[in-house]
């Protein structure tokens, strides 16, 4: 594939979409330590669900909007009448199980804190810290390790694909591709 700028890509990343090769190039693989954009990254894969990343990842800042931010504890104390509401915007994904699961999900998220001291904090102690290398894949142990312990605890919509997809977007497994310029990784954990 031809790209404008002339540095190659993963063969995933839409050349004609900005947003995407700013999500691709400066986003998705980085190491995340806050658990804001953790929570984030978790609830957006779950709505990417039977749907593509470009498709949500365009909706991003509109799910930002509706989702106060992204504040789990916001997002936990939603009722009835503000998921009726999401269900009526328009300019997100308006799946009612979704947005119940996004609720669910942050409530579980608040337990996984309060034993963790952090979500970061349990989500990085699954690889000591370190940040795995592997690409080609759609799942692994690891991911069926993480997706068993969240839904056993009461996610939704964390089956061990979203759970790859969402451990390559917060950087805890790196999988840029062979031939990617990104496909030898800056950071030291490795």
């Amino acid at each position: 594939m031809e790209w404008k700028d002339g540095r190659p890509r993963c063969r995933w990343a839409n050349p004609d979409n900005p947003r995407y090769l700013a999500y691709h190039d400066r986003e998705w693989g980085v190491p995340v330590h806050d658990d804001r954009q953790l929570f984030e990254m978790l609830i957006l894969e779950g709505f990417q669900a039977g749907l593509s990343w470009e498709c949500v990842l365009n909706k991003r800042e509109a799910f930002r909007r509706a989702f106060d931010g992204f504040d789990w504890q916001k997002v936990a104390a939603y009722d009835t009448e503000t998921c009726a509401a999401l269900a009526q915007d328009a300019a997100i994904i308006r799946n009612r199980r979704k947005i119940a699961a996004a609720v669910e999900n942050a409530r579980v998220f608040g337990v996984i804190r309060r034993e963790f001291g952090s979500f970061d904090a349990y989500l990085w102690h699954w690889t000591g810290g370190k940040t795995l290398r592997e690409w080609d894949k759609t799942t692994s142990p690891l991911s069926d390790a993480i997706s068993a312990d969240l839904r056993r605890r009461g996610m939704r919509f964390v089956g061990s694909t979203i759970v790859y997809a969402y451990l390559q977007a917060v950087g805890v497994i790196w999988s840029h591709e062979p031939g990617c310029f990104l496909h030898t990784p800056p950071c030291q954990n490795l």
